[in-house]
This record gives structure tokens, sequence and C-alpha cells, in this order.
């Protein structure tokens, strides 16, 4: 009978040893704390990855600085590009903004396309807009969904409230100046008042089945330069920005 307990109970400790060992050997575990291994336990393990916009070259600028198509002329307009970009993290590269100038008492006529480099472009997501300047004024791939923000997001266009796909360019088909006559540019991107600015539709849609209609850079005048007179025809006194190759 003693051996019969012995043997109990060496059993016992045996079971006992194996169970102190199992629980010891684990990793202590609380909710949102993490153990030698970095694993989180007690949490859903989730990894986000970020979209970098450091290679971006082009986009629409998200909102007007707020005084409709007065920009503080090309270098004020040049200074938001670049500040926007900053704030998303692709500061790295040198902005212009794509606006055309006429020639006046003061200064000759700029023309947008010298402005902005030679290429390639690409939009937040990495999508080509244009691999040189010939290609973006005559088949890029601008339109609603290419057409991003600095931030990645869709602009508002034909269809959409508020339609914004009215953006403020000044320029020809080709990428340059009007010449001397009637106001293309808010006064060279001074006015918020009277005058009148060319724009294209960054969405290739408008009144029509036409050139025009479906130009980005072209397609016709602002009704006045007030952010309130751009809104009348689908404008939010938005313009496009370009990475140069400097």
């Amino acid at each position: 009978m003693n051996r019969m307990y012995l043997l109990v109970g060496v059993i016992l400790l045996l079971v006992v040893g194996g169970a102190l060992n199992f629980f010891s050997a684990r990793p202590s575990i609380v909710p949102g704390k993490t153990n030698n291994t970095n694993q989180t336990f007690g949490q859903p393990n989730q990894t986000t990855k970020q979209q970098s916009p450091n290679d971006m070259s082009f986009f629409v600028t998200s909102v007007n600085p707020g005084q409709g198509a007065n920009l503080s002329g090309l270098s004020g307009a040049d200074a938001y590009c670049q500040s926007l970009a900053n704030a998303v993290g692709a500061g790295d590269h040198v902005w212009r903004a794509y606006l055309s100038t006429t020639a006046n008492n003061n200064s000759p006529a700029v023309n947008a396309s010298d402005r902005i480099g030679t290429g390639p472009w690409m939009n937040f997501k990495g999508e080509v807009i244009a691999n040189n300047l010939e290609e973006l004024h005559s088949n890029n791939n601008i339109n609603k969904q290419t057409g991003l923000s600095e931030e990645g997001e869709i602009i508002n266009g034909r269809g959409d409230t508020p339609n914004r796909h009215d953006i403020l360019t000044g320029s020809t088909p080709e990428g340059l100046a009007f010449g001397p006559g009637a106001d293309n540019t808010c006064g060279n991107w001074t006015s918020s008042k009277d005058g009148a600015a060319m724009v294209g539709h960054h969405d290739r849609q408008g009144l029509a089945d036409d050139a025009p209609s479906k130009s980005w850079n072209s397609s016709h005048l602002s009704r006045g330069c007030s952010l309130e007179g751009l809104a009348t025809t689908g404008s939010g006194g938005l313009i496009y920005c370009f990475a140069t190759t400097e």
C-alpha cells in the first residue's frame, strides 16, 4: 500500500512540474502591450501602408488660396504650389504653376509651357500624365481620374456639386500666352475683381462634344476673377502645378 501511495505521489509531482514549466515559458499577455518579439497581443495586427508623394511631379491644387484669380502674380502662384507640395512631403522638387501672362509695359509675355521643365510628370498615384512637353500638349493623360490633388484626391468635375473643373491657365492649347488685347489672365493673376481668365477642363468635359470642351488647358473664359465669379462657370480657382527638372 505504501508503495502505491509513493507511486501516485511521483506521478502528481511530474504532472504539476510539467504544468509549471509550460506556463512559465509563455510570454505574459497584456492587452495593448508588446512582448520582446514586437508582436502586439490583445489587439488586431494591422499594417497601414501609405502612398508616398515623393515621386509626384504633377497635381491640381486642392483649394484656392483665398483671393480668386489674384494669385499675387506668377511668383505667388509658384510659391503656393511649392507650399502645398511641401505640406505633403513633395517639397524636394521645384514646383511651378502652369500659368501664362500677357506682355505689358513692364514685362514680356510668359508661356506656361516654358515654365514647367521637360517632363516626365506623374500624379500622386505614380500614373504618368505626360512624358514630355509635346505629349502634354497633344495626347496627355489628364482627366478626372488622374488629375488628382496634392493629397491624391479627385477634384470635382462636371456633374458634381460644386463643379470645380475650370482650372486657371491663361493659355492657348499649345501652352502659350495670348497676344495683346483682351484680358485672359485676370491682370496677370493680380485681380480678384474685374477681368477674365482662360480656363481648361481637367475632366475633359463641357457643354459640347468639341475640342474646346475637352481641352485641359484652353476651354473658355471665366466670368470675372473673384471666387464668386469663377464659380458661376464651374471653377474653384484651382491651378495646375508641375515639378520642373531643375
